[in-house]
C-alpha cells in the first residue's frame, strides 16, 4: 500500500502544509516549531506505518500518528486561547484533525482485521 493513495495521508499532508504557511511569519519560534512539528508528524507516521512490511509495525506508527493528532489538537486550542490562531481557522483545523484521527482509527481497524484472519 502506498501512502500517496490514501485520503488520510493526503488530508493530513495538506493540513501540515497549511500550518506551515499560517505560521511562517510567527515570531514565537517555539510555538511555531512545536505546532508545525506535530502537524508534520501525522502524515509522516502514516506514511511510515503503511509502508512497513509488518502489520504490527504499521499499527505502531499509526498509533503514533493518532498521538500526534491529540498533540496538534491541544496546540490548536492553546493557540486560539492566546490569540495566535483565529477562531475560524482553529475550529476548522480541530474538525479536520478529528476527522483524520477517525480515519487513522479505521485504517488500524482494517489492518487488525487482516491480522485476525
Amino acid at each position: 500500500m502506498k501512502c500517496e493513495n490514501l485520503d488520510v495521508w493526503k488530508r493530513s499532508a495538506a493540513l501540515s502544509s497549511e500550518l506551515y504557511l499560517y505560521f511562517r511569519e510567527s515570531k514565537d519560534y517555539s510555538f511555531k516549531d512545536q505546532i508545525t512539528r506535530s502537524g508534520l508528524s501525522i502524515p509522516s507516521n502514516i506514511a511510515e506505518g503503511v509502508e512497513r512490511n509488518s502489520d504490527k509495525e504499521s499499527i505502531h506508527f499509526l498509533d503514533i500518528a493518532q498521538g500526534s493528532c491529540a498533540e496538534l489538537k491541544t496546540q490548536i486550542y492553546i493557540g486560539m486561547k492566546i490569540d495566535y490562531i483565529d477562531r475560524e481557522n482553529g475550529r476548522k483545523w480541530i474538525e479536520e484533525v478529528s476527522a483524520i484521527n477517525r480515519m487513522i482509527g479505521g485504517l488500524k481497524k482494517s489492518i487488525k482485521k487482516e491480522l485476525a484472519t
